[in-house]
């Protein structure tokens, strides 16, 4: 069977890092899937005697997705640096010429759709890439991180290990919409059958609560364990989701997992209103091919629940976007078989940043610019439905 490009290139050089005790930086998309990657490639690493320098999660309010600008300003006190890149990093073309030049060497381990061109990344791993021949493109970064760890850890890879960093997985896997087939279905029924007797302190701490103790099945209880994780955010470069699920301490686990499922109801709340006011919108436009609706009071961070329930809904390409004072940020969910990203490939020029899944994806472009790529959305929309080469 075929290997996903370049990820034994990726161990050895890490391993080489170890060796060299050269410093190593882990920089992780803010979503779950980025944080499980994060903490899988740490305590890896952590049980090769390898240390990591710093670890960094971009302020989606502030940076948006992947590598930003402020987080590179950040991260350069550490420089020179191995920097890996995990569940983010394909689309950032511009900032990764700034990461060299700020003397990282930048590994990507990225599982978005690959855009025209890739970043001048030292290595890089993407399932997506024209030239990769590994099968399974439906894989979570999570999933690759976790075959980077098999690969790393060898034999030192126990029972113990495998089914803490599986349960990681199928959370991540579960959480980011990927298909529950092949691998993916395998990892996240094991993932999900040790999950109920897990040793790590965050997860232990939901088991604890009623409202996730009396799910039904072991899916809904991650469903649920999911939902509160995603409530909360970065803060001091650290997403709050990765401090729970890495705490030692069982009593400050429970605290923070209430905590977590309190700030769940109410983002879940502010999703519902703020769905409302976008209904209220299309309803005025039910004949556009698309849904494009942004407001600068709208936080980022809920705009891809709401994208996902409009899409739901309204079965329509749909583009919610946070309306800031020069450049709007938003995120975009299409009905099953098409292709987000190809679409705005065609408007790209208008786009600073771009990129994602076929169903859930994100952009970031100057204000300036607005109108003009929602005509060019709608105009491919319509061209290609009539094509019937849209689904």
């Amino acid at each position: 069977m075929a290997e996903i490009k370049n990820l034994k290139k990726v161990a050895q050089r890490i391993l080489r890092a170890i060796k060299r005790n050269e410093r190593i930086i882990l920089y992780g998309d803010a979503d779950l899937d980025g944080v499980a990657s994060v903490i899988i490639l740490k305590e890896t690493l952590k049980n090769l005697e390898g240390e990591v320098e710093a670890i960094y999660f971009p302020d989606r309010e502030k940076e948006g997705y992947g590598i930003s600008e402020l987080g590179l300003d950040y991260l350069k006190q550490f420089s020179p640096a191995l920097l890996i890149a995990l569940d983010c990093g394909i689309g950032n073309f511009e900032e990764v010429r700034l990461a060299k030049k700020i003397g990282f060497e930048v590994i990507i381990i990225d599982h978005h759709q690959v855009l025209d061109k890739l970043p001048e990344a030292a290595i890089i791993v993407d399932p997506n890439q024209k030239t990769d021949k590994y099968p399974f493109k439906g894989l979570a970064n999570v999933g690759i991180v976790y075959k980077l760890s098999q690969i790393l850890l060898k034999n030192r890879l126990t029972d113990s290990i495998k089914e803490n960093f599986l349960e990681l997985v199928a959370l991540a896997t579960i959480a980011d919409m990927m298909p529950v087939e092949d691998e993916n279905k395998i990892m996240i029924e094991q993932g999900l059958s040790s999950l109920m007797n897990s040793w790590r302190p965050g997860l232990r701490a939901f088991l604890k609560i009623d409202k996730i103790k009396n799910a039904t099945t072991p899916r809904q209880t991650a469903q649920k364990i999911i939902s509160a994780l995603n409530a909360v955010g970065v803060k001091d470069h650290l997403n709050q989701a990765f401090l729970l699920l890495t705490i030692s301490s069982q009593e400050e686990a429970d605290l923070l997992a209430k905590d977590f499922l309190e700030r769940c109801y109410r983002k879940q709340i502010e999703i519902k209103e703020i769905t409302a006011e976008v209904e209220e919108k299309v309803l005025k436009k039910l004949t556009e091919p698309i849904v494009f609706e942004g407001e600068s009071h709208w936080p980022l961070v809920l705009l891809g629940p709401v994208a996902s329930k409009i899409c739901q809904i309204y079965k329509k390409p749909t583009f919610i976007f946070k309306k800031g004072e020069i450049e709007s940020r938003g995120a975009v969910r299409t009905p099953s078989g098409i292709n987000s990203v190809e679409a705005m490939k065609r408007c790209s020029k208008l786009l600073k940043t771009y990129g994602g899944h076929p169903l859930a994806a994100g952009f970031n472009l100057k204000n300036e610019n607005l109108k003009a790529f929602k005509n060019c959305l709608i105009k491919y929309f319509t061209k290609n439905e009539k094509n019937n080469n849209l689904y």
